[in-house]
C-alpha cells in the first residue's frame, strides 16, 4: 500500500527572526531621515552663506534685490474682489480713509505706496479707473477708458508689459478685477493725442499735458513712463 504524501508544516518565524526584521526596517528608517535632516541642514547654511556673503559685499542680506519673492504678500495674497467702475472710482485717492486703486486691462491693483498716485502727483489720473488705453497710447488724458480698440500691435504689447511691471512690483500687488459693461461696436473709436490734426485743439493739449506730467515725474519714486 503506497504511503500518502503528507505535506509538512512550515516552520514557525521566531521572535528572534521577526526582532530581526524590526531591527533591519528600522535601521533603513532612520538612514532615510537622517540623509533628508543632513540635505536640509546644508540648504539652511547655503542660505546663511549666501545672506552673509551679500551682507558682506553688498550691504543686504538679500543682495538689494526688492522685488515680490522676497515679500510674504507675495504668498500670502489678500483676498480679491470683483469691482464695478464705479466702485474702482472711489478708489482714487482723494478719500485719505481709503487705499488707492488703479485698473490695467481688467487687472485691479494696490499702489498706495506710490507716491506719483496721491493726489497732486503725476500718476494720479491714473488712479480710480482702468485707463489701459493709456498704458498703450501715453494719452492719460483723453484715453482713460478699457476700450482697446484699433490699438497698434505696439501699443498693446505696452499695455501687456505695464501689467508685467505691476504684478512684479514689490509694493504694488493685485486686489481683484473689474467688471466693465460691453463696448457698443458701433461707438466712435477715441482719437489718438497725436494727431496731426491742427483743428483739434483737444488732442494738441493733451500731448502737452502728458509732457508735463512726465516732466514733473519724481525720479526717485517710479520709473513707470
Amino acid at each position: 500500500m503506497a504511503k500518502a504524501n503528507i505535506p509538512l508544516p512550515k516552520p514557525k518565524e521566531t521572535r528572534d527572526d521577526n526582532d530581526h526584521q524590526d531591527v533591519s526596517v528600522s535601521v533603513e528608517n532612520a538612514s532615510e531621515h537622517t540623509g533628508f535632516v543632513q540635505a536640509l541642514r546644508l540648504i539652511l547654511y547655503l542660505i546663511i552663506f549666501i545672506a552673509l556673503a551679500g551682507k558682506f559685499l553688498t550691504g543686504s542680506y538679500v543682495w538689494e534685490y526688492e522685488g515680490k519673492w522676497i515679500r510674504l504678500r507675495t504668498y500670502f495674497p489678500p483676498p480679491q474682489r470683483l469691482f464695478t467702475e464705479s466702485e474702482l472710482a472711489k478708489y482714487d485717492g482723494m478719500d485719505p480713509d481709503k487705499p488707492v486703486y488703479l485698473g490695467i486691462d481688467g487687472d485691479v491693483y494696490d499702489v498706495t505706496k506710490g507716491k506719483a498716485y496721491q493726489p497732486g502727483g503725476p500718476y494720479h489720473v491714473l488712479t480710480g479707473v482702468d485707463a489701459a488705453r493709456a498704458f498703450g497710447t501715453g494719452c492719460f488724458k483723453t484715453h482713460r477708458t478699457h476700450d482697446l480698440r484699433a490699438l497698434t500691435d505696439a501699443e498693446i504689447k505696452g499695455i501687456r508689459h505695464w501689467r508685467k511691471f505691476y504684478e512684479n512690483h514689490p509694493n504694488y500687488f493685485k486686489v481683484g478685477r473689474v467688471l466693465h459693461p460691453p463696448i457698443d461696436p458701433s461707438s466712435p473709436i477715441i482719437e489718438g493725442c497725436d494727431t496731426k490734426n491742427k483743428n483739434n485743439t483737444g488732442a494738441k493739449k493733451d500731448t502737452a499735458e502728458r509732457r508735463a506730467l512726465v516732466q514733473e515725474r519724481d525720479p526717485n519714486t517710479h520709473q513707470e513712463f
